[in-house]
């Protein structure tokens, strides 16, 4: 990792907020790393636990790497996203992240839903009577609404666990686009954070985002989903759209949301079948063919 950060992320407001909801935090910022999730899991792994493996920070000490720790590069060269594929990010036009924390949920199943709809809303507040323009994309990207049923991609989640001991951490990683990046070949198009929020440099993103995911993380902790399914539904890009899936029984049929435990429903002339994980598409792009009517949002 290369250590000296360029961009002024205010890291000791942001640790002062964040101290209360998870006491002992870290929080590091590099200019460059490979990858922020196998940075902090490669952490976890060596430390096992082990509360003599310790370190010091400006923001925090850590007594151990099962103690929470935010870990931001301002870029990425082997970033990950899910299913192996690669996160393109660059200094000042990306925010990428991970945050470590130990967990004990009932259930993994639908985390990235809950976190993909924790950072949604700190973006893009839920207003009365208006169309979101972040819209969520089973099980773990972001969009940016261009029309009804149509979106670019804004950013994308991934999770992955650790045993650290006794405990399991989780490692949550976030990447999203806040300046065009002159790059990108992706299925559903490129969008980024300028596009409608031009004020929003990557340090300010951050400051939105963080405290709104480690509170939406503890309260998944707490309950599960079925908090989060109300707020889910509002933003399901693929709600309604005709799919194709990597599931047998349901190889196209019709996404029909999800339920508690994060499962995409499948409408099939057969009936519904759950999608726990896998390839999902779409059979043609909503609005190919048809008018460019564009969303306010």
């Amino acid at each position: 990792m290369t250590s000296i950060a360029t961009l002024n992320w205010n890291v000791q407001a942001l640790w002062q907020r964040l101290q209360p909801l998870l006491p002992g935090l870290a929080i590091e910022v590099v200019a460059r790393a490979d990858s922020t999730n196998t940075q902090l899991l490669e952490r976890a792994r060596r430390a096992g636990g082990d509360p003599a493996i310790h370190g010091t920070t400006p923001q925090g000490r850590r007594q151990g790497d099962a103690q929470p720790c935010l870990l931001v590069a301002e870029q990425q060269t082997r970033g990950r996203g899910s299913q192996g594929r690669i996160w393109h990010s660059a200094a000042g036009a990306s925010l990428t992240f991970s945050l470590a924390m130990a967990l004990s949920p009932p259930t993994w199943s639908g985390l990235s839903l809950a976190v993909g709809l924790a950072i949604a809303e700190a973006l893009d507040p839920p207003r009365s009577g208006q169309t979101p323009c972040i819209w969520l994309k089973w099980p773990n990207d972001l969009l940016l609404l261009d029309r009804p049923g149509r979106g670019r991609k804004l950013g994308g989640i991934l999770i992955e666990t650790v045993a650290v001991g006794h405990r399991r951490m989780a490692i949550i990683g976030v990447g999203l686009n806040v300046k065009p990046l002159a790059l990108v070949d992706l299925d559903w198009g490129y969008a980024c954070l300028e596009e409608r929020w031009p004020e929003l440099d990557a340090p300010a993103a951050l400051a939105l985002v963080v405290p709104a995911v480690v509170q939406a993380v503890q309260r998944f902790e707490a309950g599960g989903l079925g908090p989060f399914l109300a707020g889910y539904s509002r933003r399901d890009a693929l709600a309604g759209l005709e799919v194709t899936t990597s599931l047998a029984e349901a190889a196209e049929g019709v996404a029909d949301g999800i339920d508690e435990e994060g499962a995409l429903w499948i409408r099939t002339p057969r009936g519904r079948h759950r999608l726990v994980s896998g390839q999902i598409g779409l059979r043609r792009m909503p609005g190919d063919g048809e008018s460019a009517e564009t969303t306010t949002c």
